[in-house]
C-alpha cells in the first residue's frame, strides 16, 4: 500500500526553546507522518504560503514584526483559504474566542501542549478545513449552476431556430448553390454552441439523464477500441476490471463521456506518452471516510478509476481542477469545462468523484456510484431511418416561444402530419377541448409563463386518455423530473433539437 504523504506544517515561532518542543513533541507521536518548517517572522510565512500553502500553520501571535489577534488577522487576509492553528502562551478564553471566531482552527496555549493533543489536533483542523472548502467550493458551484440553468432555456430556444432554419434553407439549396457553404458554416457553428450549453448545464447539474442499470465492465469493453484511438500510440492502455463488479444506475451516454473526459486529460498530461489505466472494483465507503468527504453517504459502491502517469498537479491547480472555466491547457486548446461537466454528471448520477495527484507523480481519478442488486437493463432498441419519420396524425405543439412554435409546426407538416398550435397552455385546453376529433400527441415546453407543462401534461390526459406526451425544454428543474432525472414513461427532447430529432421523437412515441 502506497504511504500517505506527510502532513507539511509551517511553524511561525521566533522562540528557539518552543520550536524546539513542537518538533520533539511532533517525533514522539510519529516523525515520519510530519514535514516541520519554521520562521520567525510573520512577513516571511506570508510570502512562504503564498508560494506553496502548507497543511496545517501553527501560528505564535507573539512575533517581532507582529502582536496579539492581529497576527492571525493579517496571516488570514494575505493567505485566505489557510488552515491556521493559533499557539500562545496566553490562556486567555476570550482571546481563544475571538481567534477561531476570526477564523483559527483552533487555539492552543504554550506549557499545555503534550504530543497526542498536538497531533490530534492537527488532524482535526485539516479535517475540518478541508469539509469546508468542499462546503464552499459545493456553494461556489452551485450559485454558478443556478446562473447557468436561467440563462440556458433562452439559449436553447434561440439555438433551437438557427439550427432548425439553417436546416430548412440546406434543403431547399442545391449541391452547387453559393449559399449552401455558408449555411453550413451558421449550423456548424450552432452545433458547437448547443454541445457548449449542454456542458454547462452538466456541470450545473440540470441537464437530463437517462439511465439504467448497467455493468462498468461492458461499457469499459465498448469504449475500448475508441479510447486506443482517442490517446494514441504514445500511451499505453490498461485496464483491471474486477470481475464480480456490481451494477450501478447511471445514463450510459453520460458516463461514457466521463471516462471519454478523464481520458482525454490523462492524455493530455503524457505529452512523451506513458501508462492510462482503467481499473473498477467493488467497495464499502465507512463512516470514517464519509466523515471526511463532504456529501458522501456510507454504503456499498462500485469504484472506476482512471490512472496515468503523467506530469500530475500541484495543491494550488488541484484545488480548482473541477471549476467551470478553469484550465492549465494554453489558449485556444480547451473551454475548462471537460473536468467540471465530468463532475456536475458524477454528482447527478448520486456519486462522488475524487482527485489523487502529485506533481511528476502522476494522477488519479476515483469515481464512485452506488452499487444497485439489480440485472444490467437492455439498451433502447434503435430509430428508424430519417426518410420514414412521416405520418398522418394530428399533433398539438404547445410552445410560447414563437419562432420554435413556427418551426416545429413547419417542421412536422412537411411531413404530413396535421399540427395544432398553441401559445401557451390555456390556448391549449380550449383547442382540446373544442377539436372534435382524435390527438393523440401533444409536444409541450417545459418552462411556460402561468401553467407548466408538466401541469398542462396532467390535465391534457384528463381530457384525452388516450394522448401521448413529449416534453420540450433546454432544462427541466424539477417540473417533470427529479434532480433532472426522468420519471419513469416520460419522453423528453432536449433543445436545441434537430427538425430530423424532432420527426424521430415523435414518430418513436406514436408507435409506443
Amino acid at each position: 500500500m502506497t504511504q500517505a504523504a506527510p502532513i507539511r506544517i509551517l511553524l511561525v515561532e521566533d522562540n528557539p526553546g518552543d520550536a524546539r518542543l513542537i518538533r520533539e513533541l511532533l517525533r514522539e507521536v510519529d516523525g515520519k507522518r510530519f514535514e516541520l518548517e519554521q520562521t520567525d517572522r510573520l512577513q516571511a510565512a506570508c510570502e512562504r504560503l503564498r508560494g506553496a500553502p502548507a497543511d496545517i500553520v501553527l501560528l505564535d501571535l507573539a512575533l517581532p514584526d507582529s502582536q496579539g489577534l492581529a497576527t492571525f488577522e493579517r496571516l488570514h487576509r494575505e493567505v485566505p483559504g489557510q488552515p491556521v492553528v493559533v499557539i500562545s502562551g496566553l490562556d486567555d478564553e476570550e482571546m481563544a474566542l475571538a481567534a477561531v471566531r476570526a477564523g483559527a482552527q483552533d487555539y492552543l496555549v504554550k506549557g499545555q501542549i503534550e504530543g497526542p493533543l498536538l497531533a490530534r489536533v492537527i488532524r482535526h483542523a485539516i479535517g475540518r478545513h478541508g469539509l469546508e472548502e468542499q462546503l464552499r467550493k459545493s456553494q461556489r458551484m452551485e450559485a454558478v449552476g443556478q446562473l447557468v440553468a436561467g440563462v440556458a432555456h433562452d439559449f436553447n430556444n434561440l439555438l433551437t431556430v438557427i439550427l432548425g432554419t439553417a436546416d430548412l434553407l440546406l434543403r431547399g439549396t442545391g449541391p452547387t448553390d453559393s449559399r449552401r457553404a455558408g449555411l453550413g458554416e451558421i449550423k456548424s457553428a450552432a452545433e458547437r454552441a448547443a454541445i457548449l450549453i449542454r456542458r454547462l448545464l452538466a456541470f450545473s447539474r440540470q441537464q437530463v439523464l437517462e439511465p439504467r442499470v448497467l455493468d462498468s465492465n461492458s461499457l469499459i469493453g465498448e469504449l475500448e477500441r475508441l479510447l486506443r484511438r482517442l490517446i494514441g500510440e504514445d500511451v499505453e492502455l490498461r485496464t483491471r476490471l474486477a470481475p464480480d463488479l456490481g451494477r450501478v444506475r447511471a445514463d450510459p451516454g453520460q458516463l461514457e463521456q466521463v471516462i471519454l473526459n478523464l481520458a482525454v486529460n490523462s492524455r493530455d498530461a503524457m505529452p512523451e506518452g506513458g501508462i492510462l489505466t482503467l481499473e473498477t472494483a467493488n467497495v464499502d465507503l465507512d463512516e470514517a471516510y464519509a466523515q471526511s468527504h463532504a456529501s458522501v453517504r456510507p454504503g456499498p459502491y462500485v469504484m472506476l478509476a482512471v490512472s496515468d502517469t503523467g506530469t500530475g498537479m500541484d495543491a494550488a491547480t488541484r484545488a480548482r481542477i473541477f471549476e467551470p472555466f478553469f484550465t492549465t491547457k494554453g489558449r485556444d486548446q480547451g473551454t475548462g469545462l471537460g473536468l467540471a461537466t465530468v463532475h456536475g454528471i458524477v454528482s447527478q448520477s448520486g456519486g462522488h468523484i475524487w482527485l489523487y495527484s502529485e506533481p511528476g507523480q502522476g494522477t488519479t481519478f476515483k469515481i464512485y456510484l452506488p452499487r444497485v442488486d439489480e440485472p444490467p437493463e437492455p439498451a433502447a432498441a434503435g430509430g428508424r431511418p430519417v426518410r420514414e419519420l412521416t405520418g398522418s396524425e394530428t399533433v398539438l405543439v404547445v410552445e410560447d416561444e414563437e419562432a420554435v412554435r413556427a418551426l416545429s409546426r413547419l417542421a412536422l407538416e412537411a411531413r404530413g402530419y396535421r399540427v395544432l398550435a398553441a401559445a401557451s397552455a390555456a390556448e391549449a385546453l380550449e383547442i382540446v377541448e373544442r377539436h372534435p376529433g382524435p390527438i393523440p400527441l401533444a409536444i409541450t415546453d417545459v418552462i411556460m409563463p402561468g401553467i407548466s407543462g408538466g401541469e398542462l401534461a396532467e390535465r391534457l390526459t384528463a381530457l384525452r386518455p388516450e394522448m401521448r406526451v413529449i416534453f420540450v425544454s433546454g432544462y427541466t428543474g424539477d417540473t417533470i423530473a427529479h434532480h433532472g432525472v426522468l420519471e419513469p414513461g416520460v419522453h423528453f427532447l432536449q433543445k436545441p433539437f434537430t427538425l430530423d430529432g424532432l420527426a424521430r421523437k415523435v414518430r418513436e412515441v406514436l408507435d409506443g
